[in-house]
């Protein structure tokens, strides 16, 4: 720990549709916030959303390629504030369309944007969360289109659906380090204002999916590799998320 100050829960694709419910949940719970962004001006247009909250900061930078990554990893790094967890919400937009109408080559292309992100945010961010007494959380926000095809956008099933997968492997290699990581998993849509004059009534709302991760990360005792968000986690958390108390971890049996 870095003297006396709460640690933060880092977010990547916070400024998206779903980021921005899971960054204002976890300012709802107590946890500053720091989220990554390569856009300048989405970044301005989240602090300007959250204005009033002193515990958000920003960082421009990105992960689309691994020398990108390592540099936000080291700014990081460098940060006064230890880091609790680490987020991963990148996803999207997605290509519409039948995958027989496309060339290899673009799938490929697909496969570099949307999936490779996420590897390269693993590889530099994970060894961050590594602090002996201390379990840190390593998060990634799955999508209902990589467990089943989605209907016109089949590319996104198949590139959301090989980072279900990074996930699940993720989950193995980051227990060498003392880390969890896991994927909370989306059953359905999101309800953005965006979607919702057509938004069916068993989506979740960005926020509601914000605070399933509150709860993932607030001392949760299940450890599987994916871990499901639907409509019955509308809960609210149980209190301010707690960051840096020492707990013990237990699997989905409930086994040390």
């Amino acid at each position: 720990m870095n003297g006396t100050l709460t640690p933060e829960v880092l977010v990547l694709g916070g400024t998206g549709a779903v980021g921005q419910g899971l960054v204002a949940a976890l300012l709802e719970a107590g946890s500053p916030v720091l989220v990554v962004g390569r856009d300048p001006g989405r970044l301005a247009a989240l602090r300007e959303q959250f204005a009033d909250e002193p515990g958000l900061e920003t960082l421009l930078g990105s992960l689309s390629d691994d020398g990108s990554a390592r540099t936000v990893a080291e700014r990081v790094a460098a940060r006064p504030r230890p880091l609790a967890a680490v987020v991963d919400a990148m996803g999207g937009p997605y290509n519409r369309g039948r995958v027989t109408d496309r060339s290899g080559d673009a799938l490929l292309q697909a496969l570099q944007a949307d999936l490779m992100p996420h590897v390269h945010a693993g590889r530099h961010l994970l060894p961050l969360l590594q602090d002996d007494g201390y379990p840190r959380r390593y998060v990634l926000v799955g999508s209902p289109a990589g467990l089943k095809p989605w209907a016109g956008y089949g590319e996104a099933s198949i590139t959301t659906s090989a980072t279900r997968m990074y996930a699940q492997v993720l989950h193995q290699e980051a227990q060498a380090l003392g880390v969890r990581a896991q994927m909370l998993e989306v059953c359905s849509p999101v309800c953005t204002p965006a979607n919702a004059a057509n938004a069916c009534i068993e989506w979740p709302s960005a926020l509601l999916v914000g605070r399933r991760l509150v709860s993932l990360l607030d001392n949760c005792r299940d450890n599987r590799a994916i871990v499901r968000c639907d409509t019955r986690d509308a809960e609210l958390p149980r209190g301010l998320l707690r960051l840096d108390r020492q707990a013990m971890w237990h699997d989905a049996a409930g086994n040390t």
